[in-house]
């Protein structure tokens, strides 16, 4: 298999660097363009990004000179978004109209009727908007979108509740300070404190879910009729999102049969690189999950069930810059590639 062509958007910051590790030794991609703000542009990277990961800055990208975010500067075949969504709704179009794939973790586009919003476990089916997106704006190239990090969570849980009618669902997330980015809470906002708000999420986490767990019909999605309500707060957790999920189903199961069928939910999409083993993992603790102990399962890319009581409540618990970010966007583009759209 001929290696891809692969580019970052935004690569100098906190899901960029997430993307660039992800991507440095890719079976599939090779990266050749990392592109970020002007301020950044013709710099080493090794120079350009403040690199912040537990794992050291990969060699093979540190001497790679940063291009500004430009179709015509970028050399790649797909190109990875991490870029603020303002920037995501002007760019990432240029991009696609020139014929590049993008796989975008910005929040832009999600809810666009023709632009494929997935979770590769949950709907891969969407990926046939990408035809309806491509003939409706004349795009040669197209962009493919994951969801917010704290709806991955969520909504890979309640995939498997489906069977039971689900009808609708109540959360409160519990949300690591590097979903903010590398300056996006200070230290004195967050140490012994608790923030009850994080702009635009509870709308994105109640949103988002009925598109992804809709029924595409070959043309357009028709939204989940499900209710979502969610509360959304900052804690001081470096990485990993935990959320307290009530979910109301009109077949009542027991927190076994729940518990059956999240051990049970395990699609599989053909052994891409970035594919957890489980995708979820059930904890039978009464302590866990825990994002300390929990947000690396399957190298960051499994979600942790724990707590099922009557109800149903559970707690469900994931790495928000990995399986929420950028590794959710690099396991979309596995899965095209995997079925020839790259």
């Amino acid at each position: 298999m001929e290696a891809v062509k692969a580019g970052i958007l935004g690569a100098t910051g906190a899901v960029g660097q997430r993307f660039v590790e992800a991507l440095a030794n890719h079976p599939w991609f090779e990266l050749t363009s990392l592109a970020a703000s002007e301020r950044s542009a013709g710099k080493t990277y090794k120079k350009a990004a403040d690199w912040r990961l537990d794992s050291p800055l990969p060699e093979s990208v540190a001497d790679l000179e940063v291009v500004p975010v430009d179709p015509e500067k970028v050399d790649a075949d797909v190109v990875f978004s991490a870029l603020p969504a303002d920037l995501a709704l002007g760019v990432e179009p240029a991009f696609a109209k020139a014929g590049f794939a993008v796989a975008s973790n910005a929040s832009a586009y999600r809810m666009e009727k023709d632009i494929p919003l997935v979770i590769p476990e949950v709907n891969p089916d969407h990926l046939g908007l990408l035809e309806v997106q491509q003939d409706s704006r004349g795009w040669d190239g197209y962009i493919i979108t994951n969801p917010n990090c704290s709806t991955i969570v969520m909504t890979s849980t309640l995939k498997p509740l489906m069977q039971f009618g689900l009808e609708s669902v109540q959360v409160a997330t519990m949300q690591a300070i590097s979903g903010a980015g590398f300056r996006g809470v200070s230290g004195m906002e967050i140490y012994d404190n608790v923030i009850p708000y994080i702009g635009n999420e509870e709308q994105k986490m109640e949103a988002e879910p009925l598109k992804l767990l809709g029924e595409f019909d070959g043309a357009e999605i028709t939204p989940a009729n499900i209710k979502v309500s969610a509360s959304c707060h900052r804690v001081p957790v470096i990485d990993g999102h935990t959320e307290a999920i009530w979910a109301d189903m009109r077949d009542a199961p027991t927190p076994e049969e729940v518990r059956e069928a999240f051990q049970n939910f395990d699609p599989k999409l053909g052994k891409l690189p970035s594919e957890p083993e489980k995708v979820l993992i059930v904890r039978d603790e009464d302590n866990r999950p825990q994002p300390r102990l929990d947000r690396n399962m399957g190298k960051g890319m499994s979600i942790s069930v724990g707590r099922i009581r009557e109800g149903i409540r559970y707690i469900a618990m994931g790495h928000n810059t990995i399986r929420g970010a950028a590794g959710a966007s690099v396991l979309n583009a596995e899965l095209l590639h995997s079925i020839g759209k790259l």
